[in-house]
Formats: structure tokens, C-alpha cells, sequence
């Protein structure tokens, strides 16, 4: 087994521990299990030969995230950005543990934090990946049932900001989703 397999496998075992299940094909698994294999999948649609780093921190982006609660910081749009600030750092500091138990450089987990980290967003097109698989994930697997919760001038919103995040690849494969008639009607407000 190479170093990137058993690292990917130690992340694995971190998010099976997620208390939280969900069915898939009628089996039973951690949800953040089953985000994290479709957000090695996304990574496949929109980023040719990833680095090892960007593979990691792909696999990485909500490790351990049921560890930091929502509703241990206020309920307004400052408190949600520290939340997920402090979400990035603990993904990334689970993951460079993984890492080093793998015999990274400190150099490589360094790379992959700033990855998790979405550091340089515009500039560095790894951390464009991960946001890409993000957004792609997002349409493919949660959009309806968060849309569901909101108004539709609320999800017109927050589908248009998620499409200027992404690059135009990860558009185009967003558009060859094969999403529910009524996730595919709100996209297409969104984008008129």
C-alpha cells in the first residue's frame, strides 16, 4: 500500500467516526464518509492529475467537522464565517496529523493545509479544485434539500454566488449533472 493510500485510509477511519448515518444502497455509513468519497469523485471531473496534497485535502474537507458545532457560535453571518474559519483549521490540523503519521514533509502538509485552507483561492488553481469539488458536491447531493428550507430569491442567491466561486470547468460539469427537475428549474433562474 502506497503513503498516499494509507493516508487516505487513516482520513477514512476519522470520518467513519461521524455519529451521524446516513443509507447508501441500503448500507449504512458515516455521512461525512460518503461526502468525502463524492468529493474525491468531483475532484476527478474537474482537476486533471492532482498532487498527492490535493488529493488529501480534498478527502479532508470536513474531516472531523461534528467536532465544532454550529451552535456554539452566534446565529448571524459573522458568527457563521468564524465557524467555518475555525471548521478549515481543525479539517486541516486532522489531516496534517494523518499526514505526518505517513511520513510527509513537512513541506507537503504544509501544502495541503493551505489546500483545506482554500488559502489563494484565485491564485492557486488546487485550492480552486477543492472549491470546485465542493460546489460540485453541493449541487449534486445537498442543493434540494437545502433549497427546501429557504426562499426561492434566497437560493437564486446563494446558487449564483456558488457559480461565480467555481471555475468554468466546474460549471460545465455542473451543468451535465443529472439533478431533480425542480433543483434544475431553480438553477436555471439562477443562471438566467
Amino acid at each position: 500500500m502506497t503513503k498516499l493510500e494509507k493516508t487516505l485510509q487513516g482520513i477514512d477511519a476519522l470520518h467513519a467516526q461521524d455519529p451521524k448515518k446516513v443509507s447508501v444502497n441500503g448500507v449504512e455509513k458515516a455521512d461525512e464518509l460518503v461526502y468525502a468519497e463524492n468529493m474525491s469523485e468531483a475532484l476527478k471531473k474537474v482537476y486533471d492529475d492532482p498532487s498527492e496534497e490535493l488529493q488529501i485535502a480534498v478527502r479532508s474537507q470536513h474531516l472531523c467537522r461534528w467536532e465544532i458545532a454550529r451552535s456554539e457560535y452566534p446565529m448571524d453571518r459573522p458568527g457563521y464565517l468564524k465557524w467555518r474559519t475555525d471548521l478549515g483549521k481543525l479539517h486541516a490540523e486532522k489531516a496534517a496529523g494523518v499526514m505526518s503519521e505517513n511520513d510527509y514533509s513537512e513541506e507537503s502538509i504544509d501544502k495541503t493545509k493551505k489546500i483545506i485552507r482554500k488559502q489563494n483561492l484565485k491564485t492557486n488553481p488546487e485550492a480552486q479544485a477543492m472549491e470546485d469539488s465542493a460546489c460540485l458536491v453541493f449541487i449534486d447531493t445537498g442543493f434540494l434539500d437545502f433549497a427546501k428550507k429557504y426562499p426561492e430569491e434566497k437560493v437564486i442567491d446563494i446558487v449564483q454566488k456558488t457559480w461565480n466561486k467555481m471555475s468554468t470547468r466546474a460549471q460545465e460539469e455542473a451543468l451535465k449533472l443529472d439533478l431533480p427537475e425542480e433543483a434544475l428549474d431553480l438553477v436555471k433562474k439562477a443562471l438566467s
